[in-house]
């Protein structure tokens, strides 16, 4: 026998609860495969479901949208904190400033590599201590100005950075959000969906042929999966049923 196949994506749970009640619009109340019940449920229920979905996609292309531009303003961020670390390790080496100066933006006096500027959290990290320093150096007028880059451009491609980042964590704690609210949905939709297809079952199991009574199933939008075979084995058990009845 085939099996049934519940939906398992969004569009199939709606196409087959609003497939259900399209096939009991036209029909006379008693006569609907399932209960009126069960028909309020799913009428109350499915505008919730759509907007649900609708408000989580949507939530899903703001974050998408953003994300071209949070990556370039993290690339210039992190290639403007970089290159500032490397010129201030330049005008040490040169002699034009004293190695201490490196306290000031909390790296190590004695060691001029760059900190590691991989994460967002290290971006965000350095940068504040990049600017803070060179204004704290500044007012003490511990060395010369910083050139190429200067930190007018550090900071504006730092907060450039800082705002987008902020945007791009809202978008995601949305997209999580409606994400998690969909999911709900989804388990009470899967519910809904199973208790229908067993009343639409329930309502024509006394049929007496097999193939009728998932036609008329499936006219509710329920779905039968054949078994590899088994649609051969069924069309030769009738041919063979059919010769049988000849024969008397």
């Amino acid at each position: 026998m085939p099996y049934r196949r519940l939906p398992n994506t969004d569009a199939a749970r709606i196409r087959a609860l609003k497939g259900a009640l399209a096939k009991g619009q036209n029909l006379e109340i008693d006569t609907i495969a399932y209960s009126f019940a069960l028909k309020q449920k799913i009428e109350f229920f499915l505008p919730k479901f759509e907007v649900a979905i609708q408000t989580s996609n949507l939530a899903k292309e703001k974050q998408f949208d953003n994300s071209p531009k949070f990556s370039e303003y993290t690339k210039k961020a992190r290639l403007y904190i970089s290159h500032f670390i490397q010129v201030l390790n330049f005008c040490i080496a040169r002699g034009e400033m004293k190695p201490s100066v490196r306290t000031y933006y909390g790296l190590d006096e004695k060691n001029s590599k760059v900190p590691p500027l991989l994460t967002e959290q290290d971006l965000l990290e350095w940068g504040e201590k990049i600017i803070k320093g060179d204004q704290e150096r500044t007012l003490k007028r511990d060395g010369n100005i910083i050139y190429n880059p200067t930190i007018a451009l550090v900071r504006v491609n730092f907060e450039n950075f800082k705002e987008h980042y902020t945007r791009q964590k809202q978008f995601q704690t949305n997209t999580a959000r409606e994400s998690y609210n969909v999911a709900q949905y989804r388990t009470e939709a899967d519910t809904l969906i199973l208790e229908l297809w067993n009343e639409i079952e329930h309502h024509f199991e006394n049929l007496p042929d097999e193939e009728e009574k998932r036609k008329q199933c499936e006219e509710y939008g329920l779905v039968y999966v054949f078994r590899k075979g088994e649609k051969e084995r069924i069309r030769r058990r009738k041919e063979a049923e059919r010769i049988t009845l000849k024969l008397f």
